[in-house]
């Protein structure tokens, strides 16, 4: 079995050309779809499709059904990134290495690509054939939309925005980064999960719990290197959480405190998985991956 480095390197050039497959080119309107492969062709470290991928091995499902569902999650992940940079979110200039979409090209355009990407992504899971099950991929498209909406991603990203210049205690905090984060990263692992025989309820509730934790420690580590790494390293501006007066976890406790919690969470999030043995390994190491990164 390969290791993580190389398991990982083979998925993210699969979700490349998977990604590639999947956006029109040379296309009317051909503008539009140039900015679209723009944002999410060549860069990212697509750890939500890997999630996909390894839950859908520790349950023994099919990797070709991964991949149309990873490819989904991929999709929503960009748009989300593509409007967060628009000057009326975060409003920033720089994403995975590269002038931000509405920057490279305009904000009307930016706006169009991540309506684009979204609409793309549940053509994906709504693909005529993709589950044997008819009541499975329903459940599929539930789980993708009930995680970019308000309930999900698009309401975490309304905490976040209203939340600026104020203090946030940390359920507060930890509320608004399940949505905003954790919400997209529970529906990437359990569409993985879905991608084989129907889940038993110990299985779904694995999945939850080891989601919930990896959401939140992703969080507090990008909390942590946005401080403390450099522009270069992480491919977008380093240290605008605290310029613009962001609640992150790095307001309410030292940086030695955060990632000491974030690794607490990634030990639960392994110990929630033990139970598919040695097949959960790949979701073991993205958790230990999350709090290791330097980006």
């Amino acid at each position: 079995m390969p290791d993580f480095a190389a398991w990982s390197r083979a998925l993210q050039a699969r979700m490349e050309s998977t990604l590639e497959h999947a956006i029109p080119a040379h296309v009317a309107p051909e503008r539009l779809h140039e900015a679209m492969r723009y944002v999410c062709l060549g860069g990212g470290k697509r750890v939500r499709p890997l999630l996909v991928f390894a839950a859908a091995e520790a349950v023994g499902g099919d990797p070709v059904r991964a991949e149309a569902a990873a490819c989904a999650v991929e999709l929503i992940h960009v748009y989300s990134l593509t409007h967060d940079d628009l000057p009326c979110m975060d409003d920033d200039d720089l994403r995975r290495g590269k002038p931000t979409c509405h920057v490279a090209y305009d904000e009307a355009t930016a706006l169009l690509v991540g309506d684009a990407l979204q609409a793309l992504a549940f053509e994906q899971l709504a693909r005529k054939g993709l589950h044997e099950d008819a009541a499975t991929q329903i459940e599929m498209l539930h789980l993708l939309a009930h995680a970019s909406g308000s309930r999900g991603m698009a309401g975490g990203q309304a905490v976040d925005l209203s939340s600026t210049g104020k203090q946030l205690d940390l359920a507060e905090l930890e509320f608004m980064h399940i949505h905003k984060t954790g919400a997209l990263i529970r529906a990437a692992t359990l569409l993985g999960g879905l991608c084989g025989q129907p889940l038993t309820a110990a299985q779904r509730s694995a999945l939850e719990r080891y989601s919930h934790c990896i959401g939140l420690a992703f969080q507090v580590m990008d909390d942590c290197l946005d401080a403390e790494a450099d522009t270069a390293t992480l491919g977008k501006t380093a240290g605008k959480d605290a310029a613009h007066g962001k609640a992150t976890y790095l307001t309410l406790m030292p940086a030695a405190k955060a990632r000491a919690y974030a690794h607490t969470l990634v030990e639960e999030a392994c110990t929630a998985v033990a139970l598919f043995g040695n097949n959960a390994r790949r979701l073991v190491e993205i958790a230990h991956f999350v709090v290791t990164r330097a980006y």
